[in-house]
């Protein structure tokens, strides 16, 4: 029986370049050498941009009723929803937002009962895939109903780590979400999450103020001073590394953010603008949750959908991310299940949960 871990990756919506994404990475071969593909989705839609992408091998799909029987060494597929489906590349339809929502609804549950080690997710479109079977403004929101644990969402790449303090949310609302529990709750969060997902030890966290020049003393807003500085001294008691209120403009420009191994930013474009713009092939990581799940960092991309532009880095990286993820998940396990016999083992070395696996594989 292979020891490969099981990625699934659903479809997203059939009108946008998920499929694109899917393919071009499975052209590669090694990728299965890696891991074991589950692809939900449709055999026809994988059918149709398969001939519009001439410059890559024929990716043969291994059809499958569920991931239970996956193939090892092969690219498998579990299909989901209609297979009659109308394709039209670039232009948003309701059918392809029920193909992407078809294809979701079958991986989690696959996800839930074991049957897939992690899910990687292409992109949506958030309005084509509402209905009255799927009434969540997100991936993100959709998982929390499903799974246990309160999401956070991380942007993560080689060069930074970005936590939203609040997400799919209008700007006008944001002040109105924010309190020192909620701030509190996220910070602890992230020194979870780089922990057990990243293998950071003792992460240092930086926090980022809502306003300009961090309220300027009060004269642009007093949250930083009424919620978000009591939020980190209150998270810096408890032990965890929180820094800050530090203003974004600043912070950002002037590379200040490589000091720091995470980041909270209180709303969703004010961390996702600048990690977009310096890591472009970034991984969405919904992390705190039971299981992993990852995405590219980017839409649909209805502009250039169906002709081969769409550029596959971003979607190759998260199935990187979420091996990884799964992997430094069970190391964290394993280690504290007897953490004094490791203790003792590394005493006086400030060493990482990654590092320390690799040397009892090596011992």
């Amino acid at each position: 029986m292979s020891n490969k871990l099981k990625i699934g990756i659903t479809q997203g919506d059939t009108n946008g370049i998920g499929w694109e994404l899917i393919l071009k990475v499975l052209a590669d071969g090694r990728i299965t050498e890696l891991m074991t593909p589950v692809i939900y989705g449709t055999s026809s839609a994988a059918a149709f941009y398969q001939k519009r992408l001439k410059d890559i091998e024929p990716v043969r799909l291994n059809t499958i009723q569920s991931a239970k029987s996956a193939t090892a060494g092969k690219a498998n597929i579990v299909e989901c929803g209609a297979s009659d489906i109308s394709i039209t590349p670039g232009k948003p339809s309701k059918a392809g937002g029920e193909a992407a929502a078809a294809a979701l609804r079958t991986a989690i549950q696959e996800l839930k009962r074991g049957d897939i080690d992690a899910l990687v997710t292409a992109p949506i479109d958030k309005e084509m895939i509402q209905s009255e079977e799927f009434n969540f403004t997100g991936h993100t929101e959709f998982l929390a109903k499903e799974l246990d644990g309160t999401p956070l969402m991380i942007m993560t790449s080689e060069l930074m780590r970005v936590g939203l303090a609040t997400i799919h949310i209008p700007v006008s609302e944001v002040a109105d979400h924010l309190s020192k529990e909620l701030i509190v709750e996220r910070i602890e969060q992230i020194n979870a999450s780089m922990r057990q997902d990243f293998g950071v030890v003792r992460p240092k966290i930086a926090v980022l103020a809502l306003n300009p020049h961090a309220g300027d003393g009060g004269l642009l807003g007093t949250q930083e001073q009424e919620i978000i500085k009591p939020a980190i001294v209150e998270a810096y008691t408890n032990g965890t590394l929180a820094f800050g209120p530090f203003a974004a403009d600043g912070f950002f420009a002037s590379g200040q953010f490589k000091n720091y191994d995470a980041i909270l930013a209180m709303y969703h474009d004010q961390g996702l603008a600048p990690f977009k713009t310096l890591t472009p092939d970034g991984v969405n990581f919904t992390a705190t949750l039971s299981k992993v799940r990852t995405s590219p960092d980017h839409g649909v991309a209805y502009d250039i959908a169906g002709e081969g532009k769409a550029d596959e880095q971003s979607m190759r990286n998260a199935i990187y991310e979420a091996l990884d993820i799964v992997r430094r998940r069970r190391e964290w396990e394993e280690w504290n299940k007897n953490p004094l016999e490791h203790f003792e083992r590394e005493k006086g070395r400030d060493i990482s949960i990654k590092d320390l696996a690799e040397q009892e594989n090596n011992d």
